[in-house]
C-alpha cells in the first residue's frame, strides 16, 4: 500500500474513532436470511465450480497433486505459453521443466503487460458463484499479477473448494486477509457501445487446475 494511500485511511479511522457499542451490539442483532453454509459434498462441489467456470468461458484441468507439474504444461501448451510470471512464494515442485518460470519481482507494469501471462495458487473457490479468491499470500502474489497480463493460470485445491460466498469470507478473514480480489471468469465488460469484450479490466484468459486429491 502506498504512503499517501495509508495516511488517508488513518486519517479515516483517526475521524471516525472506535465502534460505539451500541453499533456493535446491532450489528450482531442484524438478521441474515442467506445461507451461512453449502449442503453438497465435495465432489458435488467441484462439479458445481467447473460448471460455472465454465460457463464463464474459463478452461478447467482436473488433476491429481502428483500430476499437478503436468497439467501445467499441457494447460501452458494449449494456450501456446512458453514462459510465465509467478508469485516469489509459488512451490517449485509444481513446475514443469518445459516452461520457464519467472518470479515477480520487477514493479514495472509493463514488464507484466508485455509478459505471457501469470500462473498463480489461490486462497479459495466458490462453487455457488464459480469464483476465485486471492488474498495476496506469497503463492498467489501482487493484484497486478493477477490483472496486467493477458493470461492468467490459477491452481485451486480441492480443499479449498467451499460452496458459499460466506464460506470463503470466512476462510479468507480466519487467514487474516486485508485485500482480496474475487475472480469470476476471464475479465469482461460490455460497457463500450453494449459490446461484450473481454480483457479489459484483467486476463483476457483464465484457465483453473482443479488438484483433486
Amino acid at each position: 500500500m502506498s504512503d499517501a494511500k495509508t495516511e488517508i485511511l488513518e486519517r479515516i479511522r483517526r475521524a471516525v474513532g472506535p465502534r460505539p457499542p451500541e453499533r456493535t451490539v446491532d450489528y450482531a442483532a442484524t438478521e441474515r436470511h442467506y445461507r451461512h453454509s453449502g449442503t453438497l459434498d465435495g465432489a458435488a462441489r467441484l462439479d458445481m465450480l467447473e460448471e460455472r467456470l465454465r460457463d464463464y468461458g474459463a478452461g478447467v484441468y482436473r488433476t491429481s497433486r502428483a500430476d499437478l507439474p503436468a497439467a501445467i504444461a499441457q494447460a501452458a501448451a494449449a494456450r501456446g505459453k512458453r514462459r510465465l510470471t509467478i508469485p516469489a512464494g509459488l512451490p517449485r515442485e509444481w513446475l514443469p521443466d518445459t516452461i520457464e518460470f519467472v518470479p515477480d519481482e520487477s514493479d514495472s507494469y509493463a514488464g507484466l503487460d508485455c509478459g505471457e501471462g501469470a500462473l498463480t495458487a489461490c486462497a479459495a473457490a466458490i462453487a455457488m458463484t464459480g469464483s476465485i479468491v486471492l488474498a495476496h499470500s506469497p503463492t498467489e502474489g501482487r493484484r497486478a499479477l493477477t490483472l496486467v497480463p493477458d493470461y492468467h493460470l490459477c491452481v485451486v485445491f480441492a480443499a479449498q473448494v467451499v460452496e458459499t460466498v460466506p464460506e470463503a469470507l470466512r476462510r479468507v478473514a480466519a487467514a487474516g486477509a486485508r485485500l482480496i480480489t474475487t475472480i469470476a471468469g476471464p475479465s469482461a465488460t460490455a460497457d463500450i457501445e453494449m459490446i461484450r469484450i473481454q480483457g479489459v479490466h484483467g486476463p483476457r484468459r483464465l484457465d483453473v487446475i482443479l488438484v483433486v486429491d
